[in-house]
C-alpha cells in the first residue's frame, strides 16, 4: 500500500530527509532532523494507528506500551536511544537514535560467520544491552538479526521494541503467553505455549526473560558460523530433535565448526528446559565470556575501531571462481505460513498485518557509493543524459585508469578481491565508518551493456527458481535503468523480499558504469546475503573486477 493512499503525515517538530530506511508490517522508519538545524540526524518511526489496529490487531495500548518500555530502557550504549514521541488522530511517531552503521548481520558472511574475537565482542555487547533491559524488568522477545544494528563507530545497537513486555515490576514477576518471534531464533517453550491446552490455567505461559537468553545463544551461534542451527525448534526439524536427543552434542557439521570452549556456553543458554537455562550471571562467569580479546581493552571497550572494521570487511568474501549453486532460495509460496511475526506456525491469529503501510522505496542506508570517485570531484551521482546514452548493443570498452583505481578502493568491491581490504582504506581511516560502509555490501559494479546485464540478472533469478515478469530496461532513464522485484522464501522457508536495482552513473570520457544494488525489504539479512552471493556467481561475467 502506498503512503499516498493513506492519511497525510502528522505535523511534527522535525523535517524528514529520507525515504524509508526500515519498516515493519504497520510502521516505517525514516531519517529526520530538527526544523531549525541541519543536525542531529535521528530516526523517526511512523505508526499508522488505524492500520495497525484494524489489520494488525495492534491496540492503542500495545503501541503505547512500546513507547513506554523503549523510553524506560534506552539509557544503555547498546540500546537504541529514545528521544521523544507524539501523535495525532491518525499517526503515532517515535523519534530515536539513528544507527548509521546499518545492520550488523549485513556485514557478516553467510555460511562463514566472523572471527572469534569479533563474535566475542558483539556477543558481550549484546549481553550488556539485554541484561540491562532485564534489570529494568523488560524483555525484548524478538531478538534476531534484523533487530541488531550498528552505530557509525561499530557499536552494537538493539532496536525494535514492538514485542517487548514488562515481565517484572516491583519484585512481582509475570509470565507471557503471546506468540511472537522468528522461528530460527525463537525459544521452544514459546511454540509449546502456543499449542498448549488453553483450558488449563497453568498452560500456555513462558518466562519472557529466559526466551531472550535462548535467542542470544542462537545469535552467538550465527555469529560464529554464519547460519542458524535449525529452521525452528520443533519436532519438524531433525537438527533440533538431534540437539535435544544428544543433549546439545549434535553431529550436524555446523556444530563441529563451533570452538570447543563455546559449546558449553551455548548448551547452557539454549537449554530446552527453561528452568535450567543459564542466567546472565552464569553467562558472564563462563570462561569463554571472560576470555582475553585482542579487540577489547581490559575495561571491555573497543581498542581500535579501524582494526575491528578492517577485520570485519576482510571477512566478506565472494570467490568468483566458484561454481554457482541453485538449490536455494526456493520459489515463494502463496502464504507466509512460516513467518511467526505474521501468521504463527500453529495457525494462531496474526499479530501483524502482511502488507506494509508505507512507501516501498527503501533508502538502503544511503545508496550513494564510489567514495573515491566523489573525493576526486568526479560525478558518480550525475546520471547520463539522453544525449550521452548509447544503445544497449554498444560496448563502452575499457574503463579509464582513474575509474579502475576508484573501484579498487570502493569497500563493496573488496569482497570480490583476492587481496582483501585495500591499503588505501586502512591507511587513512580513523574510525569504523571510514572502512565499513553504512550501506549494504550486497552490490556490484559492471560496465556491461545495460540490456545485456538486466537479461543476465533475469536469467540468474530464473535459475534460482524465482519467477518474475519480463523486465524491459529503460535505456533513457535519468538514473535507474531497471528494478527487479524479488519475492521468494529462503532456505529456512522464511519470506525473503526485496529489489534488485540497476543504476547508471556518469563517468569521465563519456563512459558509463552500472551499479547493481540488492535492497532487502523483508527477511533475514544473512539469507539475503546468501541470495546475493548465489546471484553474483551466476552473473560473474558481468561483475567488474579491478584485479583483472
Amino acid at each position: 500500500m502506498q503512503q499516498s493512499q493513506l492519511d497525510p503525515l502528522p505535523e511534527v517538530p522535525f523535517r524528514i530527509i529520507s525515504k524509508t530506511i526500515g519498516r515493519g508490517a504497520y510502521a516505517s522508519i525514516k531519517k529526520a532532523i530538527p526544523l531549525d538545524a541541519p543536525t542531529p540526524v535521528f530516526a523517526v518511526k511512523l505508526i499508522h494507528k488505524g492500520y495497525a489496529m484494524k489489520q494488525g490487531r495492534i491496540s492503542a495500548k500495545q503501541i503505547a506500551m512500546e513507547v513506554s518500555l523503549h523510553s524506560h530502557i534506552a539509557q544503555h550504549p547498546n540500546i537504541i536511544e529514545w528521544f521523544a514521541t507524539g501523535e495525532d488522530q491518525v499517526w503515532r511517531w517515535i523519534a530515536m537514535e539513528f544507527a548509521a552503521g546499518g545492520d550488523l548481520f549485513d556485514k557478516i558472511e553467510a555460511d562463514v560467520g566472523v572471527k572469534e574475537d569479533i563474535a566475542h565482542l558483539y556477543f558481550t555487547e549484546l549481553i550488556g544491552g539485554v541484561s540491562f533491559m532485564h534489570s529494568k524488568g523488560v524483555a525484548h522477545r524478538d531478538l534476531k538479526p534484523e533487530n541488531i544494528l550498528l552505530s557509525d563507530t561499530g557499536s552494537l545497537k538493539i532496536a525494535d521494541f514492538g514485542m517487548a513486555t514488562l515481565f517484572e515490576h516491583k519484585g512481582v514477576r509475570k509470565q507471557s503467553s503471546t506468540m511472537c518471534g522468528s522461528p530460527p531464533y525463537i525459544a521452544p517453550e514459546v511454540l509449546t505455549c502456543a499449542r498448549a491446552d488453553k483450558r488449563s490455567a497453568a498452560a500456555g505461559k513462558y518466562s519472557a526473560d529466559l526466551v531472550d537468553i535462548w535467542s542470544c545463544g542462537v545469535i552467538l551461534f550465527v555469529l560464529l558460523v554464519g547460519n542458524t542451527p535449525w529452521d525452528e525448534p520443533t519436532s519438524g526439524s531433525w537438527e533440533f530433535q538431534e540437539y535435544v536427543r544428544t543433549q546439545g552434542r549434535s553431529s550436524d557439521p555446523l556444530w563441529a565448526r563451533i570452538p570447543s570452549d563455546v559449546l558449553s556456553l551455548l548448551r547452557g543458554m539454549m537449554n530446552v528446559d527453561a528452568k535450567k537455562r543459564f542466567s546472565f550471571t552464569k553467562v558472564r562467569q563462563h570462561p569463554w565470556y571472560m576470555r582475553p580479546n585482542s579487540l577489547l581493552t581490559p575495561e571491555g571497550k573497543v581498542r581500535d575501531q579501524v582494526e575491528l572494521a578492517t577485520q570485519m570487511l576482510g571477512g566478506m568474501r565472494i570467490d568468483l571462481s566458484e561454481e554457482p549453486t541453485l538449490s536455494q532460495p526456493v520459489q515463494k509460496q502463496d502464504d507466509d505460513a512460516m513467518d511467526v511475526d505474521q501468521v504463527s506456525m500453529s495457525k494462531l491469529p496474526s499479530t501483524q498485518p502482511e502488507i506494509p503501510i508505507c512507501d516501498p522505496l527503501y533508502d538502503d542506508w544511503e545508496p550513494t557509493t564510489l567514495r573515491t570517485l566523489q573525493n576526486m570531484s568526479i560525478s558518480s551521482t550525475q546520471p547520463l543524459s539522453r544525449a550521452n546514452t548509447l544503445p544497449a548493443s554498444t560496448s563502452r570498452g575499457k574503463l579509464s585508469f582513474t575509474t579502475v583505481q576508484a573501484l579498487a578502493d570502493e569497500p563493496s568491491m573488496s569482497q570480490f578481491s583476492q587481496t582483501g581490504v585495500p591499503l588505501s582504506l586502512t591507511q587513512t581511516a580513523k574510525r569504523f565508518k571510514d572502512i565499513v560502509p553504512a550501506y549494504t555490501l550486497a552490490r556490484f559494479f559492471s560496465h556491461m551493456p545495460p540490456a545485456l546485464l538486466v537479461q543476465m540478472l533475469s536469467d540468474a533469478l530464473h535459475q534460482l527458481g524465482i519467477s518474475l515478469p519480463p523486465v524491459v530496461p529503460n535505456l533513457y532513464s535519468d538514473a535507474t535503468i531497471a528494478t527487479l522485484k524479488v519475492r521468494t522464501s529462503d532456505g529456512r522457508k522464511q519470506s525473503l523480499h526485496g529489489d534488485i536495482i540497476v543504476d547508471r552513473y556518469r563517468l569521465p570520457d563519456d563512459q558509463e558504469l552500472l551499479e547493481v544494488r540488492f535492497v532487502k525489504v523483508k527477511g533475514d539479512p544473512l539469507e539475503w546475503r546468501r541470495f546475493f552471493k548465489k546471484t553474483a556467481l551466476l552473473c560473474k561475467d558481468g561483475i567488474f573486477n579491478p584485479e583483472q
